[in-house]
């Protein structure tokens, strides 16, 4: 579960960014909607515990990360919190089921083949990064995201540069995945696309005005 309460952030010589209050319970998802510049990446990073909030509290289980030192806050993300970026990000001269356990965090290779499988990768874990489409890319980084069974499951902006099947695929990849691990799920997008695949959904454009 993930819980956030009264959580601002300020950026140098600007006014604070007053976020609305969170809560998600495992296995299911909230889509954080809004354009650029409303605050999406800011609050995503301050979920995974990239930036330390200006005020408020930020509880995912029972662990209240907002107070983690920065040292525990790295290890606390490596083994709780999965991030599935906008762009997959590989590394090129390892395979595929390498990039799925390069975390020191990561489950069994017996775990990387199961979800594989379950992704409809099982046949490219062999391959090299760059050998794969770019739906392929996304399946492997939705994977790698749930290697170490995460309570937090972040999606940045997952299916902008997608047509609308890729967009269908994908979106239903991760909600299933999310189930599947028993992750709270956030995806911030601006694709209202989204809108009608996840029924639960804030607009920062319309908190802010």
């Amino acid at each position: 579960m993930l819980l956030t309460r009264n959580l601002t952030y300020q950026y140098p010589r600007s006014q604070p960014i007053l976020f609305p209050d969170l809560q998600v319970q495992a296995g299911h998802a909230l889509l954080v909607c809004g354009d650029s510049g409303c605050g999406k990446t800011t609050l995503l990073h301050l979920l995974a515990g990239l930036r330390r909030p200006t005020s408020g509290q930020i509880v995912i289980g029972e662990d209240r990360i907002s107070d983690l030192s920065p040292s525990k806050m790295d290890q606390y993300r490596g083994q709780h919190i999965g991030i599935v970026y906008q762009q997959s990000y590989f590394i090129e001269s390892l395979s595929v089921i390498d990039n799925l356990m390069i975390s020191p965090y990561a489950a069994s290779k017996s775990k990387a083949r199961k979800v594989a499988n379950r992704l409809d990768i099982e046949t490219s874990l062999l391959r090299y990064p760059n050998q794969l489409s770019v739906g392929q890319q996304q399946r492997a980084s939705i994977a790698r995201s749930v290697m170490t069974g995460p309570k937090l499951m972040l999606a940045d902006e997952p299916t902008s540069a997608l047509d609308k099947k890729n967009c269908m695929q994908v979106i239903d990849l991760l909600l299933e995945e999310a189930v599947a691990n028993n992750a709270a799920l956030i995806i911030v997008t601006h694709d209202d696309r989204l809108r009608s695949e996840v029924s639960n959904c804030i607009d920062l454009n319309t908190i802010a005005n």
